[in-house]
């Protein structure tokens, strides 16, 4: 039988033994909303926590909107010409709106991929649309630190902005617990020193630092702390389904109205299974989110919680830009020079990361549990060498390993989690 993954833009068929105990994880349905734009009005008169958005912006002088980068599937063009409609219509001027784009410390979009993650050229013709910078020191605001110690710097165009919105995709996340929300601000717009300090393993080998999980997560704790600091800010958060249709919109305070998109959410993403899996399948998504090796981690982490230890976990991603930042690459070689033992020996006495060795930490925790396998037709022999996990470009082989898989552990029942880490399945005990 036929199962589509997704991958890429348009996704992977994967052929399996009709005998086979198939177990296909996916998102309860979920309630598409009629009229995505009529929502987005609504939300916008109707707002959690604070008044509605032009009440809020009148009388100010300057605006600034968070967005994500290329990696999330936000409907920035629903969104954004809404929400600059209604900020100009209180007085606010469109030389003084800026849309920030929260890279973090992620390649900037820019040129045709800026557009296509606008959504809308008239947002590009009426304000001003940048990236941020997480290396340019000028560019941030020291604000001190956090009881935890953390140095607090934050980019100052939405710093000192005189109305601060973000806009984010809330989705599981195998870090924060959820997307969205605080975290547009941090890591989003943050200095690298501040990002480094966040990803240490002090941070990310708590049990709590975890899919879903929000109570006693270090980092989440820490991200509601900066906001507070910096006086808080206004939130749109929507909520999408498998197929990237809207199921869910609010706009208001940014705490109480994530946490609303966090409530709903949860009741479709997560996902409780009776047993183990000696077979997982998984994807990292697919587009935007399959476009690197290093976002593939997450579909590893997302599939792991149903991996029986000793299991074989296999994960489908395009990886179309290859593996990820340089500073990634050289930390994969670590990773394979060292094995994993040693290489998380180094990280733990760090006071600062460095730059994106978290998402070859994170890749551990499944490693911890089982061996991975990974389909890709983006990376290059070089690059298959540094995954640490066993790959394949041919299909047809990549089927035979899942069936040896199956062979080996004389268990024909597999799981398969289409959408990768968009679904966050937990083991129930019954």
């Amino acid at each position: 039988m036929e199962y589509l993954m997704n991958y890429g833009r348009v996704g992977l068929k994967l052929d399996l033994p009709d005998n086979w105990n198939v177990t296909v994880i996916r998102k309860k349905e979920m309630p598409v909303l009629p009229d995505p734009n009529e929502a987005m009005a609504l939300a916008l008169q109707r707002p959690m926590g604070s008044k509605s958005l032009v009440d809020e912006a009148k009388g100010r002088s300057s605006a600034c909107i968070l967005i994500c980068d290329i990696t999330r599937p936000v409907p920035n063009g629903l969104i954004l010409p809404a929400v600059i409609r209604e900020l100009m219509d209180a007085g606010i001027k469109s030389e003084q709106i800026t849309v920030l784009v929260a890279t973090g410390l992620h390649r900037p979009n820019e040129g045709p991929e800026l557009r296509d993650l606008v959504g809308d050229d008239s947002v590009l013709d009426t304000v001003r649309v940048v990236n941020h910078f997480a290396r340019n020191d000028e560019d941030h605001v020291d604000l001190g630190v956090t009881s935890r110690g953390t140095p607090i710097k934050l980019d100052r165009r939405f710093v000192e902005a005189d109305l601060r919105l973000v806009t984010g995709l809330v989705e599981p996340h195998f870090m924060a617990g959820y997307s969205g929300g605080r975290k547009v601000i941090v890591p989003g717009v943050a200095h690298h020193d501040t990002i480094t300090r966040l990803h240490t393993a002090t941070f990310l080998e708590s049990p709590y630092a975890a899919n879903c999980t929000l109570d006693s997560n270090p980092l989440h704790e820490e991200q509601l702390e900066i906001v507070k600091l910096i006086g808080g800010s206004l939130a749109v958060n929507v909520v999408i389904d498998e197929f990237r249709r809207q199921c869910f919109l609010n706009f208001g305070e940014i705490v109480s109205s994530h946490k609303a998109a966090v409530d709903f959410m949860s009741k479709f993403a997560v996902i409780n299974v009776p047993r183990h899996f000696q077979t997982v399948i998984t994807s990292s998504a697919g587009y935007p989110l399959d476009k690197t090796y290093y976002q593939t981690v997450k579909g590893m982490v997302g599939g792991m919680e149903l991996l029986e230890p000793g299991g074989e976990l296999f994960i489908v991603s395009e990886c179309s830009e290859g593996m990820g930042s340089a500073e990634y690459v050289e930390a994969q070689k670590r990773l394979v020079a060292l094995g994993p033992d040693k290489f998380l020996d180094e990280l733990w006495p760090k006071s600062q990361a460095a730059i994106d060795e978290w998402q070859t930490e994170m890749q551990l925790k499944p490693m911890r549990i089982g061996s991975i396998s990974m389909y890709t037709q983006g990376l290059s022999k070089h690059d298959l060498d540094l995954t640490g996990v066993q790959t394949f470009k041919d299909l047809d082989l990549f089927h035979e390993a899942i069936r040896k898989s199956v062979e080996h552990s004389t268990d024909k029942c597999v799981a398969i989690i289409p959408e990768g880490p968009y679904v966050a399945p937990f083991f129930l005990k019954t």
